[in-house]
């Protein structure tokens, strides 16, 4: 038999809490590097936006790079005797600490070329340490549990842990900002005790799951052209690949241009936090709801209505008069809630959708391939991450924002809102026609998974 079910405790809230820390960890790190490593290098350290472009776009080729080579070794190499993953975890957790301190580092004394090289350097290894963690974390559901409606939970609380996260970042305004500027010193104080705090959690995270699927162990003898072919011929996986990578290019990537907005548009920087914590209550809203409405309707109908509604709020926003007022504000903070609808529901199933896709490549292939494969998804994730760093980057200066100035001009300002509004419904659409008529895996496909995979268990019971 491939795989069996041990007699260990039940799934229960324990691993539910312990997969959501997994991410809370994660996100402690990478929410505070993706919404302010760009505004702490161009407005505190001194780079200019086009030197950002090309630096995060050679980083994040490295980082994509890295994710398929790390993949590979947690397929093929064992380094812990209990587990298959949670020992890579704990390794790159250690160097989380020290990368994401090294990032936020206060070095505006240096040159040029030695700010462009501490900027490059300290994002590359952070990447590494950050893969290490998260190829391995976003197999771990797999050997957890095979139901496909707990894996769907698990997807849910997954989010739950990234929310808590991204909330403590979306305060962080109030805290970092000084007189409607970026303070270098603030921001490195709040690295420490981010960095600190997330491995922490990853040491609870350990204690709190347990790995009930049990494999034979043995390394799968599979190359990297054969773990390729299998990505490029799963319909399913470039459907939610294409759709992953629209939102990351115009959706998470343009998620500091917000904090733009209200530090030039509105004038006041540290009501951002408020923009962004009622822009996620759609995500706290629907979570509890999210199992029950999978089961009704599907994952692929879930994500395609609420991204439709996402789109049409944002074109509604972009002809709105959002005046640079308190009533203005009002008007930009409720429609960005209903833009939101559409990534929140993507970002509560997505996982869950990745494990189906991959689960869809075992039972073509009969290979078990998940960090691999993970790995190749991963790829095009933070490839993405850093095409979309750059577009935003040659974005904002195309519409005339000046790194190095403190002030922009009326003009500029409205070009910044309408900027964001643009790239968040781009994002949204492209994910909708994505998941539509490239995602193939139908619901009664995923009722047949969690039929299948029910039976297995009261065999293996």
């Amino acid at each position: 038999m491939e795989s069996t079910v041990s007699k260990l405790r039940p799934f229960g809230m324990r691993d539910k809490i312990g997969y959501a820390m997994g991410d809370m960890g994660c996100n402690l790190s990478f929410s505070l590097v993706s919404s302010y490593m760009f505004l702490f290098y161009t407005q505190c350290i001194g780079l200019s936006a086009k030197h950002w472009a090309w630096i995060i776009v050679v980083s994040k080729v490295w980082d994509a790079i890295n994710d398929v080579l790390i993949g590979g070794m947690v397929d093929r190499r064992r380094i812990g005797k209990k587990s298959k993953f949670m020992p890579w975890i704990t390794i790159g957790s250690i160097g989380l600490v020290a990368f994401t301190v090294m990032i936020f580092t206060p070095v505006q004394s240096l040159p040029e070329t030695g700010k462009i090289l501490w900027c490059l350097l300290s994002y590359c290894l952070w990447s590494v340490a950050y893969t290490m963690i998260n190829v391995p974390y976003g197999s771990l559901h797999s050997v957890i549990t095979e139901d496909p409606k707990q894996r769907t939970t698990l997807s849910t609380f997954r989010s739950i842990g990234a929310g808590v996260a991204v909330v403590l970042v979306m305060i962080l305004p109030k805290l970092i900002y000084e007189d409607n500027a970026l303070s270098a010193n603030r921001i490195f104080i709040v690295s420490i005790v981010f960095s600190v705090a997330a491995f922490f959690i990853f040491l609870a995270m350990r204690r709190l799951i347990t790995e009930r699927v049990v494999r034979e162990d043995k390394v799968e003898k599979t190359g990297y052209i054969s773990t390729v072919k299998s990505f490029f011929t799963n319909r399913a996986l470039l459907g939610i690949t294409i759709a992953t990578i629209a939102v990351v290019i115009f959706y998470n990537s343009s998620m500091s241009v917000n904090n733009l907005v209200f530090q030039f548009y509105f004038n006041d920087a540290e009501k951002a936090t408020l923009a962004m914590i009622a822009s996620y209550i759609p995500l706290v809203a629907m979570m509890p709801f999210a199992s029950v409405i999978v089961s009704k309707i599907g994952k692929k109908s879930f994500i395609c209505i609420s991204g439709i509604v996402s789109v049409v709020a944002g074109v509604l926003m972009l002809l709105l008069p959002i005046t640079p007022d308190k009533k203005g504000m009002i008007i930009y903070v409720i429609g960005l809630m209903f833009v939101n609808v559409g990534c929140c529901v993507f970002q509560i199933i997505v996982w869950a959708i990745v494990a189906d896709c991959i689960e869809l490549s075992y039972r073509k292939k009969g290979v078990r391939e998940e960090g691999s494969l993970y790995a190749i998804y991963s790829f095009f994730r933070k490839l993405s991450q850093g095409i979309g760093s750059a577009v935003v980057a040659l974005a904002l200066s195309s519409v005339g924002y000046v790194e190095s100035s403190k002030v922009q001009s009326a003009a500029v300002s409205a070009n910044i809102k309408n900027l964001y509004i643009i790239l968040l419904v781009i994002g949204l659409a492209i994910m909708v026609v994505s998941m539509k008529f490239v995602y193939n895996i139908s619901f009664k496909q995923e009722q047949e998974f969690g039929a299948d995979k029910a039976d297995n268990n009261e065999l293996a019971g």
